[in-house]
């Protein structure tokens, strides 16, 4: 991936977390690619094995603050809150 490549998706990932539509198997996949590793390459850099990266990356992990905010903090992230869409809030679900 060019260095022009690895820009554009930084920016991509970056406007899908302030428009809050980016979720977290989904931004540490693009994270990884944005910096053009291997998954063992960016489970090394961050302190993880690959086996847990690839947990984290299919959605089936669930990483501590610590290591949310290693991976995070390249990409001048930070661990937050951040609301539902409306159709998705509990209260709506349950009718009330």
């Amino acid at each position: 991936m060019s260095r022009e490549e690895k820009l554009a998706l930084r920016l991509e990932v970056a406007d899908l977390a302030r428009r809050a539509q980016l979720r977290l198997p989904q931004a540490i996949r693009q994270m990884r690619n944005c910096l053009g590793l291997t998954q063992a390459e960016f489970a090394d850099r961050f302190g993880l094995t690959r086996i847990q990266l690839i947990a984290l990356e299919r959605g089936r992990a669930n990483p501590t603050l610590e290591t949310l905010e290693k991976i995070c903090k390249p990409f001048g992230f930070v661990v937050g809150f951040v609301p539902r869409e409306k159709h998705s809030a509990p209260d709506q679900a349950e009718g009330r």
